[in-house]
């Protein structure tokens, strides 16, 4: 049971990065559809439980310690190719925009030039490079209990503070700019992100779990748990919308308005999350092309990181708005090769059997 919930407090950990837990992208993608974004939130939930069981059991079922072999297995030769250079674009970029949201975080909230916030980061991730796949897994799930926490207690004051109701707040939610045509496409596109942004790393963690029914179980309850968290987080920001409109982290700023103290305690456990995530991104992305723990994989980190620290200085919100939804649609690939990977892995051992 407690591998289950370590390997679903992972996967929340790598999904749930700066801008879920900054309340950008559940603006951006649920709560500027008004109503119909709490749909969104639903559809969300149901593909993120699926998609993640997926992952983590093929992870656990070929022992794997990169996403290259699973994709390959899943997708085929060719469309394999496209799935492969699809995560590891999202990889490094989900990383870039990592390092710019403790930039914007420490920025907003304390201050500090931009620039301090993503050094910061940059070294923390580049310590975490150095560590066991184990300990990455359980630094990015001993932070997940507290966001939760965290969320609950925000989404709880949110709804008993709201001045007004949600038929008066639609119309200011549905006046935030999004860049997604429907609620429909805006969770679909969610999902096919962030499975894109937490493939390598959850068929990594899967990998290190030799037990599969633990692996799938641990998945489906990560997803589970994501999805709950992306309602949480919506409705938190769908009752205080008026408030929060232009700040680039929307749930910190509601956070202020309940105790300044909260908010600066807050700001750790955000920085934890985008810590998570960030590690994640860029410890699967150098896993793919060179072993961990070596000579040659710590110089290749460390070249790593100096790019996407420079990258960085692109800015986190326009980060979120232009990368996030461009990810979201290469990531279908991906979805539909989860999606139908049981009936493909089938077949294969039926041929196989008949090759025998």
């Amino acid at each position: 049971m407690w591998n289950i919930v370590k390997i679903a407090s992972a996967f929340i950990g790598i999904i749930v990065g700066a801008g879920f837990a900054s309340g950008q992208e559940v603006l951006q993608y649920f709560t500027s559809f008004g109503y119909m974004g709490t749909a969104a939130a639903v559809v969300a939930t149901a593909l993120f439980a699926y998609l993640g069981m997926m992952l983590a059991m093929l992870g656990s079922r070929t022992s794997t310690n990169s996403h290259k072999t699973v994709i390959y297995q899943i997708s085929g030769r060719y469309i394999g190719v496209i799935v492969d250079y699809v995560i590891i674009f999202t990889l490094f970029g989900v990383g870039v925009v990592m390092i710019a949201g403790a930039g914007s975080m420490l920025n907003q909230q304390f201050g500090l030039p931009a620039y301090v916030g993503s050094i910061v980061m940059t070294l923390l991730m580049g310590a975490t490079l150095m560590l066991k796949v184990k300990r990455v897994v359980g630094l990015i799930g001993s932070i997940t209990p507290f966001l939760v926490l965290a969320l609950v207690l925000i989404c709880c004051y949110s709804l008993l503070t709201m001045d007004r109701s949600f038929a008066e707040l639609a119309p200011i939610a549905e006046s935030v700019e999004s860049t997604l045509p429907h609620w429909l496409v805006s969770a679909i596109n969610y999902v096919s992100f962030n499975i894109a942004v937490g493939a390598a790393m959850t068929l990594v963690i899967g990998g290190a779990e030799k037990n599969e029914n633990i692996a799938k179980w641990g998945g489906l309850f990560g997803g589970l748990g994501v999805g709950v968290l992306i309602m949480i987080s919506h409705l938190a920001m769908f009752s205080q919308i008026d408030n929060i409109v232009g700040y680039p982290l929307p749930l910190l700023k509601i956070i202020d308005g309940i105790s300044p103290w909260l908010a600066t305690a807050m700001s750790f456990v955000l920085f934890g999350m985008i810590f998570s995530t960030g590690a994640s991104m860029f410890y699967a992305f150098v896993a793919r092309f060179v072993e961990m723990r070596t000579p040659r994989g710590n110089g290749f980190s460390i070249a790593t990181l100096v790019i996407g620290f420079v990258a960085s200085f692109a800015g986190f919100t326009k980060l979120v708005a232009f990368f996030y939804p461009l990810i979201g649609y290469l990531g279908l690939f991906l979805v539909f090769a989860l999606i139908f990977a049981p009936f493909k892995l089938k077949r294969d051992a039926r041929l196989a059997q008949q090759q025998a």
